[in-house]
């Protein structure tokens, strides 16, 4: 699936395949097990370490899914910023060439870290959402300092809006705006009654 990432001294958006793919993989497969990248780590692990020093990116979105168990199933919940505010993803990208000559492949990945307040009852990690004057920092080429990069990957401080979407979410099949649209007030009391019955 392709994402949106930007890159310093660009004033476009490239598309790229979702889920690094390292320059020296045999294959785009390794892409499925790479979708992301934990922050603690990235700096060592083999399959991010040459990215995170010099192929940091920005992946904008108006949001992203969680989903949390309940009776009737996993229900899928919308979170982003109140106001709408698109979101930069802290990210990062690569450039792969195969070996049979088909074409260049950029991929990238999105960074993962401890789950905030808001977010643990929803899972216990979260995506890195960057605030907008760590943008420069974090697409600085020339910082290759795993300290000083590592202090921006911080869980987010800000205050996220967090409501239950349509089920319509879990299909592929299904791509539409309306898969963001917060679920009737009718719904949601009944998510919230199942939760008690749980409990």
């Amino acid at each position: 699936m392709p994402k949106t990432n930007f890159r310093k001294n660009s004033d476009s958006p490239d598309f790229t395949h979702w889920g690094l793919i390292p320059s020296w993989a045999d294959s785009m497969k390794i892409a499925n097990h790479l979708i992301n990248a934990r922050a603690e780590t990235v700096a060592d692990k083999p399959a991010f370490r040459s990215a995170f020093r010099r192929k940091r990116c920005l992946i904008p979105a108006d949001g992203f899914y969680e989903w949390q168990q309940t009776a009737q199933g996993k229900q899928p919940y919308w979170i982003g910023l109140p106001d709408r505010t698109p979101i930069g993803f802290a990210g990062l990208w690569a450039h792969w060439e195969p070996k049979d000559g088909s074409g260049v492949v950029e991929s990238c990945t999105i960074l993962t870290t401890t789950a905030n307040e808001q977010m643990k009852p929803y899972h216990d990690r979260m995506p890195v959402i960057l605030q907008p004057d760590a943008f420069a920092a974090w697409l600085d080429p020339e910082e290759q300092r795993a300290d000083q990069v590592k202090q921006i990957l911080q869980p987010f401080v800000g205050e996220l809006q967090i409501y239950p979407v349509s089920r319509d979410v879990n299909s592929p099949l299904k791509d539409n705006h309306h898969l963001i649209d917060r679920l009737n007030d009718s719904v949601t009391d009944g998510l919230h009654s199942a939760g008690k019955e749980r409990i």
